[in-house]
């Protein structure tokens, strides 16, 4: 599949000409990255290329010391995600799942996804809220997406690595976010685990815009539509998984690399 070619009405995120230091340190230089609506693209790179920092810069964590980062509306309308604050980009719909899973352990799978819903209420109104019709049917397919529904009533701390992950996720699509960022979803599990994974970021492409961060090639090669390689906090490479695996300087600075730490 060829790498999409962009119009500005297909774009929901833009970065452009980013840089970020941390005590002189460039973790991020000058950097350009484009996000297309509905698209699923992945993010590689050695450690240290600056995919976390990346991150946090798009949520707030963390503020660019030049440049621009926007979401861009459906309806035309910009947002300079660099002026907000963490919770002001999250309302916006952009999440981030980090890569170790955070859940309600104490709490069943349903119920976790309950919370979780995008409702606006306040303290009284959340200790004394009832489930809607609609609240259900919401969790229901979420549940369905996550392949979790028998699992519905079992509290979440009983799930394996690979299904608290996936729960996560599904917390995450409660929410319904406009853009996703996961970070190393395939870490830690099972080649099971790791391919339902990819089928589930898979069955959301087109309904969410999604970024994931990841090192397992083979994860990549599942998932890949477009992929992003960044070195030294720039972009190095971007097109189709073939012309990224095959480019000389990627094997150079990464995959030679990454070889090499999987053989030792």
């Amino acid at each position: 599949m060829n790498p999409p070619v962009y119009r500005d009405t297909d774009l929901v995120l833009s970065a452009e000409s980013v840089t970020k230091s941390f005590d002189g340190f460039k973790a991020i230089n000058d950097l350009n990255f484009y996000l297309g609506e509905g698209e699923l693209r992945t993010v590689i790179g050695p450690n240290g290329a600056g995919k976390s920092t990346f991150m946090d810069l798009i949520t707030g964590r963390t503020r660019p010391d030049e440049g621009t980062i926007v979401m861009h509306q459906a309806d035309g309308h910009d947002i300079d995600l660099t002026r907000l604050q963490e919770y002001q980009v999250n309302r916006l719909g952009i999440s981030r799942k980090f890569q170790t899973p955070s859940v309600y352990g104490n709490h069943t799978v349903f119920d976790n996804l309950l919370l979780s819903l995008n409702r606006s209420r306040g303290v009284m109104k959340s200790l004394f809220y009832k489930m809607t019709a609609g609240d259900r049917e919401e969790i229901e397919e979420v549940l369905e997406t996550i392949r979790l529904a028998d699992r519905k009533d079992d509290e979440a701390g009983f799930l394996s690595h690979g299904q608290k992950q996936w729960l996560e996720i599904g917390m995450l699509l409660a929410q319904k976010p406009r853009i996703l960022l996961v970070d190393e979803p395939a870490a830690g599990m099972s080649d099971e685990e790791t391919e339902r994974t990819g089928e589930l970021l898979l069955s959301l492409e087109g309904k969410q815009s999604i970024v994931v961060v990841e090192h397992d090639m083979e994860f990549i090669r599942q998932i890949a539509r477009r992929v992003t390689v960044l070195h030294q906090g720039h972009v190095l490479k971007e097109g189709s998984f073939e012309s990224v695996s095959k480019d000389p300087k990627v094997i150079e600075v990464y995959l030679g690399r990454q070889k090499h730490d999987d053989a030792a």
